[in-house]
């Protein structure tokens, strides 16, 4: 029997993840990486590296591999393109996955299959993000009487965001007026103008979906950030009415079927104060508010998009425990993390580490810690202070 090659553009965790799922099934990968020193690289077997703007570069790749598919969203719209011409099948393939890598189509599209979203428009310069300001001023909407009441005023602060090549709160800035609004347009690529949203919490609806419609969806998450990065994901959101997250599950599986994802969703939420769901990000591949399906469910986001990228059929999306909890390990001033792994593995047998090869740097996502179990406010504990630990921010 001859088992598939996934070919996977992108040498970060997500690749590296996503490999370690196909390990049991004996799925094999082909790994286009930047440096031979990146996350995956250090892990899969067959390594190209190489750069993933460059055509030939890719069709070189492509060669032996069954399906291509991805650990981020930057290939170049047409390349993709053109793999499909030479016959390669590429998961998500270039016409949905251009709503992740462009939020001006993103947003359109949204629009057009009326899904709610954030008030938004391109903009052109200082000026004009003052011109959107004062139409949100005039475009407040009454928010019902039971959820507050009164008039939810627009205008200033304004979310500004370059169309292409933001992560993590990069190409990303808040503006509370015209003059504070140059920074982003000196990079000469379009910017998103967008009302700041008024939320509650984040959330986020992760789903699969395969090439011939099968489709899961997870439990609808919490997840928290500090300074624009993902810190902590709650599995599934405490607190979040029966109804508004079957909406949000409904909503994502709808937006995979729209926009004809293939392989894993993720649907970023803002969860307003006034009741209402809008989405704010789509990422096409897995995703950091599904790490924690790694531990906490019955069949993990990587192994999902493994199987979707192959059409093969979805694995049980279902959470193994009523609560799991993932935070991030971010790089701090302690770059030898091993030597805390006897404290956290001793403390917190139950505990469950995910490393990523990478340098310690300040910051920098190096790994992250799952804990799950009956009781909410004892997972946060546990998974906090094993991140806290590893990070040298708590020492006892």
């Amino acid at each position: 029997m001859t088992f598939p090659v996934v070919g996977m553009v992108g040498g970060g965790q997500l690749a590296r993840m996503t490999h370690e799922a196909g390990i049991p099934l004996g799925i094999r990968f082909k790994l286009l990486s930047d440096t031979p020193q990146d996350s995956a690289a250090q892990v899969v077997g067959d390594v190209v590296v190489g750069d993933y703007r460059d055509l030939d570069t890719l069709r070189a790749f492509a060669r032996g591999c069954d399906v291509i598919t991805f650990d981020h969203e930057h290939v170049p719209t047409e390349h993709l393109r053109a793999l499909e011409a030479d016959g390669i099948p590429v998961r998500p393939g270039p016409e949905a996955l251009v709503h992740a890598q462009d939020k001006g189509v993103m947003r359109a599209r949204l629009d057009a299959i009326g899904v709610p979203c954030p008030r938004h428009r391109i903009v052109a310069d200082p000026a004009d993000v003052a011109a959107f300001a004062a139409e949100l001023e005039r475009g407040g909407h009454d928010v019902p009487s039971g959820k507050g009441g009164g008039r939810r005023a627009g205008g200033f602060p304004v979310v500004l965001k370059t169309v292409r090549g933001g992560y993590d709160g990069k190409g990303v800035w808040v503006v509370d007026s015209a003059e504070e609004a140059a920074e982003p347009f000196r990079a000469g690529v379009p910017v998103l103008a967008e009302e700041k949203v008024d939320f509650v919490r984040e959330l986020a609806a992760n789903v699969v979906r395969s090439p011939h419609g099968q489709a899961v969806a997870y439990p609808v998450v919490e997840s928290r950030q500090v300074n624009g990065v993902c810190d902590t994901v709650i599995a599934p959101a405490p607190g979040l009415d029966e109804e508004l997250a079957l909406r949000a599950e409904e909503m994502a599986l709808s937006i995979a079927k729209e926009l004809g994802v293939v392989g894993h969703l993720a649907v970023e939420l803002f969860q307003t104060r006034d009741g209402r769901i809008l989405v704010n990000e789509l990422a096409m591949r897995p995703h950091n508010s599904g790490h924690w399906t790694m531990d906490g469910a019955i069949t993990s986001q990587f192994a999902n998009h493994v199987r979707a990228v192959l059409d093969l059929p979805l694995g049980d999306p279902r959470p193994r425990a009523p609560w799991t909890v993932m935070v991030n390990v971010l790089g701090g001033d302690y770059p030898d993390m091993y030597s805390a792994y006897l404290h956290c593995m001793a403390r917190d047998p139950g505990l469950k580490i995910h490393m990523y090869g990478k340098d310690v740097k300040p910051g920098r996502k190096v790994g992250h810690v799952n804990t799950y179990g009956d009781d909410l406010d004892d997972v946060l504990e546990r998974a906090r202070h094993a991140a806290g630990y590893l990070r040298g921010t708590i020492t006892e």
